[in-house]
């Protein structure tokens, strides 16, 4: 039998898809241990006791200065930046990005254009939407839309450019208007990869704002990140980037749930 045709079963699936994170923390509990061996009081590998002390500070008891539990204000903070930009990026690409794709004006306008700006590293842009526009949310969330819109309006015209040109003429043949085959014969099929943009984009979106909390701010996750680095402490910084890491699964796999519920015909393309 050849190795290409072979298939896992559940049990051997869900067993090789523990392997990875298994060797990694096995990895990290040896490190650990060498390192607590030769100073106990060293802070790069902290043990597990070190963690759950850290996890507890941070999420379970106040902040003496400020009242807030660090963990769930940040937490709050950096969703609420990370929602606007991603919710103002998908409009954007949904509007320009059917127009490119439907409209041979507007693709010979815009198509150009975006393409070069998708080519424009978004962090060396950071400290000119600082200047302009100051240190405050706007900054943020523009730096995520910069980031994360070029791409998927790219993607989703190409996904309009796709679509099959029969469709177009039936509809125009039917006496379909440019808005109607838009709305009608367009838009249904590009939806489902909106959300499979988006999907896409979560982890370049976090790593815009994480660079623009630890620059300027006063709350958010990778505020609290680069706070805590000048004292080394690993303690926090791990499980904060588990967690970020945790709130990115979460939002992936809640997105892949919406496109199967709400259009189910996608799943069974993919599938094809």
């Amino acid at each position: 039998m050849r190795w290409i045709n072979a298939r896992p079963g559940r049990g051997a699936q869900l067993a090789l898809l523990l392997v990875p994170f298994i060797a990694v923390l096995i990895a990290y509990a040896i490190g650990s241990a060498e390192r607590l061996a030769v100073n106990a009081n060293d802070k790069l590998l902290p043990n597990l006791a070190g963690f759950v002390d850290a996890i507890n500070r941070m999420a379970f008891v106040a902040d003496q200065r400020t009242g807030d539990y660090l963990l769930w204000s940040d937490t709050a903070a950096s969703l609420i930046r990370l929602v606007a930009g991603l919710g103002i990026s998908t409009a954007i690409a949904l509007v320009i990005g059917m127009a490119i794709g439907v409209l041979p004006y507007i693709r010979s306008l815009l198509a150009p254009f975006v393409a070069v700006i998708s080519m424009v590293p978004p962090l060396a842009l950071l400290p000119i939407l600082f200047i302009i526009m100051g240190l405050g949310e706007t900054s943020k969330i523009a730096l995520i839309v910069i980031g994360v819109a070029p791409t998927m309006i790219r993607d989703l015209a190409l996904k309009a450019l796709e679509l099959p040109r029969e469709q177009t003429v039936k509809a125009e043949t039917l006496g379909a208007t440019s808005w109607q085959i838009a709305l009608r014969v367009v838009l249904p099929q590009i939806l489902p990869r909106l959300i499979t943009c988006l999907k896409l984009q979560l982890g370049p979106a976090w790593l815009f704002l994480i660079a623009a909390e630890a620059i300027s701010s006063e709350s958010g996750l990778g505020y609290r990140i680069f706070l805590v680095r000048r004292y080394l402490a690993m303690d926090v910084i791990f499980p904060y980037v588990v967690w970020i890491t945790l709130l990115a699964v979460v939002m992936n796999y809640l997105l892949d749930r919406l496109r199967i519920a709400v259009f189910p015909w996608s799943e069974l393309e993919k599938q094809a």
